[in-house]
């Protein structure tokens, strides 16, 4: 890639004004790789067009590398003093930035074309790409037609992630897991085009199926379904919700043998009546003090 299409590339891309400072930073080693080899391609052009004629003296000819070479050689003790590090750094970039800011003229100079719909301009300090003034009616007639970005409160999104993972899904069982009615919720999401329909499931009451829907795909950034994060990622990142995908029968199985819950009866038996209450969740039993 050109020096030139990787500046157009930055400007492109940046949302604030990019400075020549950033760019001289940034480009550093593409400007000097282009410049030498302009210099490479100079040289072997001079040496082709002098070909058969003298060889030209050794005196001044006022280039650049021979007006370096020359007072190198006439001032041998005229070593650039290199005790200040920013002052040599600030004569390097010196070069840099001006042949960057000839790159810039030329974009400028291109995109100022009747032929480009934008423009490089000059803001604040630096350089970015903006549409020409003269688009302004063809530019907001396109954003009145886009459509307003989906957004979804966390019981919406939370609904929306049962169903990518347990598609299809119906509504009894979405309330069995998030623990609350979803039919409100799931009009919503009908409305938005992010669910489906996908038939009736064959048990007792026909309970209708939903799916997720192609917009979904389109919303998230997603080829297809599997190409969502697996419960194993959510729990290597700790993601609080990765619990509403988890089997409820499989987690109170878990609890009850853990061992915090096991902890909770540290002085009591399990075959006890305290014990067995705990791990059941239901009311401790009412033990009289035998001094009473």
């Amino acid at each position: 890639m050109s020096l030139k299409a990787k500046l157009e590339a930055v400007i492109y891309a940046t949302e604030e004004p990019v400075t020549l400072n950033q760019l001289a930073t940034l480009l550093h080693d593409a400007v000097l790789a282009e410049m030498a080899a302009e210099e490479q391609a100079r040289f072997a052009l001079n040496q082709t067009v002098s070909d058969g004629k003298p060889e030209p003296s050794d005196e001044f000819d006022g280039s650049p590398a021979m007006d370096e070479k020359a007072v190198t050689e006439s001032s041998p003790d005229s070593t650039p003093d290199r005790s200040g590090e920013k002052a040599g750094t600030k004569e390097e970039s010196r070069p840099i930035k001006a042949y960057l800011k000839k790159l810039l003229d030329e974009l400028t100079t291109e995109y100022s074309a009747a032929t480009h719909g934008v423009e490089i301009r000059q803001i604040a300090g630096g350089y970015r790409m903006a549409t020409k003034p003269e688009q302004h009616d063809v530019v907001v007639a396109f954003a009145k037609s886009l459509k307003p970005p989906v957004r979804l409160s966390l019981q919406a999104l939370e609904t929306l992630a049962v169903i990518a993972y347990k598609q299809p899904v119906t509504a009894p069982e979405i309330g069995e897991i998030r623990g609350v009615d979803s039919s409100g919720v799931l009009a919503t999401l009908l409305d938005r085009k992010l669910i489906t329909t996908a038939g009736r499931k064959q048990v007792i009451g026909r309970p209708i199926l939903y799916k997720t829907t192609k917009e979904f795909l389109l919303r998230f950034g997603l080829d297809n379904v599997s190409e969502l994060p697996s419960i194993e990622e959510f729990e290597k990142l700790g993601d609080p919700q990765v619990e509403l995908f988890a089997d409820p029968q499989s987690e109170a199985t878990a609890e009850a043998s853990s061992p915090q819950s096991q902890a909770l009866t540290p002085e009591t038996p399990n075959g006890s009546p305290l014990a067995e209450s705990v791990l059941r969740n239901e009311p401790a039993p009412v033990i009289k003090d035998k001094e009473s």
